[in-house]
């Protein structure tokens, strides 16, 4: 019964967020669940991930309990990496996507190198960390040099904004973005950026936080989601404030079916996508054809 009350108190929350304004206005104008100035949101979305950034890996894998690593996992391996590659994972500041990508792209050269001399292994890799927030570069940078990648030439580390990005056209052969979707002001620039910017073949992936559905697992998500993750927040991190905003933006994002509908509607073809742990996380999927 307790659960059940908290899950309608938050549903209740967010009923006239939706019934009042278009999705592209809620999300624009939203912060968690409060309503901010559209020219406000970047900026507080910002102070968030300045101030979480020293703690961000650790807190990943309480609240996740690990999980998020295979996640991650699961998002590289969908992208096929290949050598030669001329990548971009947007809001990966800490560089968690971007070293698994380099070390799938090394094992693939190594087998390569095994079976014959092929002419992509002479081509150079190229994976850029595009983040808005110079402390979580800061902490990828640092992460990179932990691993001995320091001086490594297939990393590159941008600061930049994924609602307008400093690259060419049609110069990538792979977009990324993981947990950094729903915490932009625009959803729609995004995703027509990606396309920008990706080659025809060139393949988007988006891992992120996502719906439930089943009612009794809905339920006790919603539990752990606003009682126990700001609680955490504040134990771990001293910042419950922070935490009590990432999971409310979780509920503002849009659910699986219409964010899908959202990277069609951006020129992508053959949209899907995978819902793991019963939709407490999703990755998206499309090809620039």
């Amino acid at each position: 019964m307790a659960l059940r009350m908290i899950t309608r108190r938050f549903e209740s929350k967010l009923q006239p967020m939706f019934s009042s304004a278009s999705l592209l206005h809620s999300h624009a104008n939203s912060f968690g669940f409060k309503e901010v100035r559209e020219e406000d949101k970047s900026q507080m979305v910002g102070n968030v991930f300045t101030s979480v950034a020293s703690t961000y890996d650790l807190m990943n894998d309480l609240m996740s309990g690990g999980l998020h690593r295979l996640w991650k996992d699961r998002l590289v391996s969908k992208l096929h990496p290949f050598p030669g590659m001329k990548h971009l994972d947007v809001a990966g500041g800490t560089g968690d996507v971007a070293f698994r990508i380099l070390e799938d792209i090394n094992s693939t050269r190594h087998r390569a190198m095994q079976d014959a001399k092929e002419d992509f292994l002479h081509e150079e890799t190229r994976i850029y960390i595009c983040d808005i927030n110079p402390n979580m570069l800061n902490v990828g940078k640092k992460r990179a040099i932990e691993r001995g990648l320091g001086d490594n030439k297939a990393l590159i580390w941008v600061e930049g904004d994924a609602e307008s990005l400093k690259f060419e056209d049609n110069s990538m052969d792979g977009y990324t973005i993981a947990f950094g979707i729903r915490n932009v002001t625009h959803i729609e620039k995004v995703l027509a950026e990606a396309y920008r910017v990706l080659r025809r073949g060139g393949r988007f992936l988006c891992l992120e936080l996502s719906h439930v559905d089943t009612p009794i697992f809905k339920e006790l998500y919603d539990y752990y989601s606003f009682s126990v993750i700001p609680a955490m927040g504040e134990l771990v991190a001293g910042d419950r404030e922070s935490y009590q905003y990432l999971v409310e933006s979780i509920r503002r994002f849009p659910a699986q079916e219409k964010f899908a509908s959202m990277i069609a509607d951006a020129g992508f073809q053959k949209v899907e996508y995978e819902n793991l742990v019963g939709g407490v996380v999703a990755i998206h999927s499309g090809l620039k054809l």
